[in-house]
């Protein structure tokens, strides 16, 4: 929801807006116009009092939040504790990876032997660790920003090399609109960056799409996952071969 302070940070906005007074506000809540400045200015003060401003200004409290939330700045990765908190029960990785792609409640139960409320528990977990916001009727808000990664060396990163690594590359990919490219060169290393950004880019381009096309029937919607990587690195059978 965003801290108090940034509540009476929009409500000073909001304030502004209505063209209202200090002395206006204050006689509305029967305060003297010096207390109402002052606990303002000190950007601080009880959720009592912030719905109560609320209330004089003719604005709903949870649509005040909601938009305070929104403004919140989007996580592009996640603390070590969080991701550690994520990978230790499997189904609750399995809905933030849902999360991830924007599934809904009904889809993820729809999909998995999940129940309801196991899937609302697993949310209001991710909710706790910040993932996401968790909103009236079970609908969440994601807060991962859209350059969003998890941690090269974290907890969730070492679980998809040990346990889900091999499983990926098993398939053949030579399905429709699969395929696997492997290229070995040696570039400027000045250049490198730059293919790095290439490959955040269609990233970006591949969850838009996936975003753009959840208005498509499920019929005609197939879950692919992407991976994209560059290192640099040499097979440990080759160097052992070096000079």
């Amino acid at each position: 929801m965003g801290t108090t302070t940034d509540l009476v940070s929009a409500l000073k906005k909001e304030l502004k807006a209505a063209q209202m007074t200090y002395a206006d506000l204050a006689r509305a809540l029967g305060m003297a116009e010096s207390s109402v400045k002052r606990m303002l200015a000190k950007g601080d003060m009880p959720l009592s009092r912030v719905d109560a401003i609320c209330r004089v200004l003719r604005l709903d409290f949870a649509d005040l939040a909601r938009r305070v939330a929104d403004a919140q700045p989007l996580l592009a990765e996640l603390r070590e504790e969080q991701e550690r908190a994520v990978v230790a029960d499997k189904k609750l990785l399995l809905v933030a990876i849902c999360v991830l792609s924007h599934w809904t409640l009904e889809q993820i139960t729809g999909s998995y032997r999940l129940s309801e409320a196991e899937c609302v528990r697993h949310l209001a977990q991710l909710d706790r660790i910040g993932i996401i916001e968790l909103r009236p009727l079970n609908r969440y808000r994601l807060k991962l920003a859209k350059t969003f990664r998890w941690r090269p060396h974290g907890p969730v990163m070492n679980f998809f090399r040990e346990d889900v690594l091999l499983d990926y590359y098993a398939g053949g990919f030579g399905g429709a609109g699969e395929g696997l490219l492997l290229v070995h060169g040696s570039i400027g290393r000045a250049l490198a960056p730059a293919f790095v950004e290439r490959l955040q880019r269609v990233a970006q381009d591949f969850a838009q799409q996936h975003l753009a096309d959840q208005k498509l029937p499920e019929t005609e919607r197939e879950g692919y996952t992407l991976l994209l990587a560059m290192r640099s690195w040499e097979f440990a059978a080759f160097t052992a071969l070096r000079r």
